[in-house]
C-alpha cells in the first residue's frame, strides 16, 4: 500500500553563533599645521565602523575602519584639541559550514586596550587593540510533512506559529543640514548625534523611514580654553528599497550616526552626517504538520526530528536613567566634556526574570588646579528588564542597539556626578524545539484481531495521550473517543480512568 505524503517548506531556524576577533591597531597621527602644537595628551580612543558584511558558507568577511580619535592639550595654553584618522580594515573569519536561507549579523565593537604617546610636538604614536564581538543569526528552508493520506493512517497535527526573516538591509545614508554658531569656532572637538526613527511606512518591497537627528557639538571659541556646545536637529525622509518586504512584516529600523563633516559656507557652516540605517522584517507565518502517525491496518515505521522555530519575545524602545559618582583625583578639577561608549549587550536570567545588560563607560574631560587636562573614567551597569516570560533554560538572542541621550558629567567636593539615559532599541529573538515526523513509511499489514476477544480494557494514568494508547492498539482515536463518551477533541487524560478499546 503506497502512503500519500504531502509536504511544505518551513523556515526553520538555523545556526545562531558568536565569534570574537581582533582588530590590531599601530598608527602615526600627524598634527596638521593648522593645529596647536601638542603639550600634554589627554585621551584616545578607537572605535570600529562596520560597513560592508558579506557571509558565505564557512567565511564571514567584516569590511569598514577603525576611527582613532586623539584628544590633547595644545601649547601655550591653547586649551582642548582633537585630531583623528580613518584606519580601513578587511576581517575574514571562519565560521561552521552550514546552510542558510536567510541571515543576519550583528557586530560590536570594544577597546581591549590602547597606548599612545608623543613622537615629538607633532606626532603622536597609537598601539592597541579593539575586539569584535560577532553574532551571526540563521534560517535555513526544510521540507516538513503537513499531512498523509490513505492505508488507514491516522495522524496527530501540531500547528507551529512563528516568524521567517523577510529582509535584513543595512544602508548608508546622508542627512545634511546647517550648524550656526555664536562666533567662528576655533577647534569643533566633538559632534555626536542620536537618531529616532519617527515613522516606518511597508510598502511591498519598499519603506519610507521618516527620521530625525539630534545633533550635539562641541566647540571652543578662538583665544578660549572653555567649552561650549551647540545643537542641531535635522529632520530626514529616506526611501528604501528592500526584497522580501511586504505589508504583513513586522518591522524594527534604526539608525547610528557614523560620521560627521563640517563645511565653512558663505552664511553658516554646512553640517554633513552619514548614518548607518538598518532595517529587520520578519513576516507571521502558521505551518501544520505532522506529530505523530499510525496505521491501523499496516505496521508502521517513522522517524521523529526536532526543529527549532523563530518567534518575536518582544521588542525593545525603552530608556533607561543611570547615575553613578567616584571620587576625582584633584577635588577641584573643573569637567569640560565627557562621552560613553558601551560593551556588548547580552542577555541574563536574575531574579527569576530576563534581563538586558551592558556596560556603560563614560569619559569625562576635566581640567585640574595646575590647568592641565585630565580624563576620568566611570563604569555604570545597564539591567533592563525585559517583558519576556520564558524559562532560563530558554533560547533567547537579542538583535539590539545601545544609544545614549542626555549624558551630563560634574564634579562637586571632588566627586564626579554621572547622570545618562541608555536608549535601547531591538527585539529579542526566541526558539523553541518542536518535534515531528521526519519519514514514514508503512509495512506488512497488520494480523487481523482475535475473534474470540469481544472486549479490551485499558487502565489508563493520568497525563496519558488518547493518540499514544490508540497507536499502542492499532485504533482509531475518533472511535476510542466515541467508545468512551470522551468530549470531541480530548487529547490527553485529565485523571486515572478504565478505557474500552474498540475491536477491529
Amino acid at each position: 500500500m503506497e502512503l500519500k505524503i504531502f509536504q511544505d517548506a518551513l523556515p526553520a531556524a538555523g545556526t545562531n553563533c558568536t565569534l570574537k576577533a581582533e582588530l590590531p591597531l599601530q598608527t602615526e597621527l600627524l598634527i596638521s599645521d593648522y593645529l596647536p602644537p601638542v603639550f600634554r595628551l589627554v585621551k584616545c580612543f578607537a572605535k570600529p565602523v562596520v560597513l560592508q558584511k558579506r557571509l558565505q558558507p564557512g567565511k564571514l568577511q567584516l569590511e569598514g575602519y577603525l576611527r582613532c580619535t586623539v584628544y590633547y592639550q595644545g601649547e601655550e595654553g591653547t586649551g582642548l584639541c582633537q585630531t583623528e584618522q580613518k584606519l580601513p580594515f578587511t576581517k575574514l573569519l571562519d565560521l561552521p559550514e552550514f546552510l542558510f536561507s536567510a541571515w543576519a549579523v550583528q557586530v560590536e565593537g570594544q577597546t581591549e586596550y590602547l597606548n599612545c604617546r608623543t613622537v615629538n610636538s607633532r606626532r603622536i604614536e597609537v598601539r592597541g587593540a579593539c575586539g569584535l564581538v560577532v553574532s551571526v543569526h540563521t534560517q535555513v528552508r526544510t521540507d516538513v510533512i503537513t499531512a498523509l493520506a490513505d492505508g488507514g493512517i491516522e495522524q496527530k497535527l501540531t500547528t507551529l506559529s512563528g516568524v521567517r526573516r523577510a529582509a535584513t538591509l543595512e544602508k548608508l545614508v546622508t542627512v545634511e543640514g546647517e550648524l550656526n554658531f555664536p562666533s567662528p569656532p576655533a577647534a569643533i572637538l566633538d559632534l555626536s548625534g542620536n537618531v529616532t526613527i519617527r515613522e516606518l511606512k511597508i510598502l511591498n518591497g519598499k519603506a519610507v523611514a521618516k527620521g530625525e537627528l539630534a545633533v550635539l557639538c562641541a566647540w571652543r571659541a578662538e583665544s578660549e580654553t572653555a567649552l561650549q556646545s551647540q545643537s542641531v536637529t535635522l529632520n530626514f525622509n529616506q526611501v528604501l528599497d528592500v526584497d522580501g518586504l511586504s505589508e504583513d512584516c513586522r518591522c524594527l529600523c534604526v539608525a547610528e550616526p557614523v560620521g560627521f563633516t563640517v563645511a565653512e559656507g558663505e552664511n553658516a557652516n554646512q553640517l554633513t552626517a552619514t548614518l548607518m540605517l538598518q532595517l529587520r522584517a520578519w513576516r507571521p507565518y502558521q505551518l501544520q504538520c505532522v506529530a505523530d502517525a499510525f496505521s491501523t491496518q499496516y505496521q508502521t515505521e517513522q522517524t521523529i526530528r526536532k526543529l527549532s522555530v523563530e518567534t518575536i519575545a518582544c521588542t525593545l524602545e525603552q530608556t533607561v536613567p543611570l547615575k553613578g559618582s567616584g571620587p576625582l583625583p584633584d577635588a577641584g578639577a573643573k569637567i569640560l566634556a565627557c562621552f560613553a561608549s558601551f560593551g556588548p549587550a547580552l542577555l541574563a536570567f536574575q531574579e527569576g526574570r530576563w534581563v538586558l545588560t551592558s556596560r556603560v563607560t563614560v569619559t569625562a574631560f576635566g581640567e585640574n588646579s595646575l590647568a592641565e587636562l585630565e580624563s576620568y573614567e566611570k563604569s555604570l551597569e545597564l539591567v533592563l528588564p525585559l517583558d519576556v516570560d520564558a524559562p532560563q533554560e530558554a533560547q533567547l538572542c537579542p538583535e539590539c542597539w545601545l544609544s545614549a541621550e542626555d549624558l551630563q558629567c560634574s564634579s562637586a567636593g571632588g566627586t564626579l556626578e554621572v547622570t545618562v539615559s541608555v536608549r535601547a532599541e531591538g527585539a529579542v529573538i526566541r526558539r523553541t524545539e518542536v518535534s515531528c515526523v521526519d519519514t514514514i513509511t508503512l509495512g506488512e499489514p497488520l494480523t487481523p484481531a482475535d475473534p474470540e476477544i469481544s472486549l479490551r480494557i485499558y487502565y489508563a494514568q493520568a497525563g496519558e495521550e488518547l493518540f499514544a494508547i490508540a497507536r499502542r492498539f492499532h485504533v482509531s482515536p475518533g472511535r476510542m473517543l466515541a467508545a468512551n463518551e470522551l468530549a470531541e477533541g480530548t487529547e490527553t487524560l485529565s485523571q486515572a480512568r478504565r478505557l474500552l478499546v474498540p475491536g477491529a
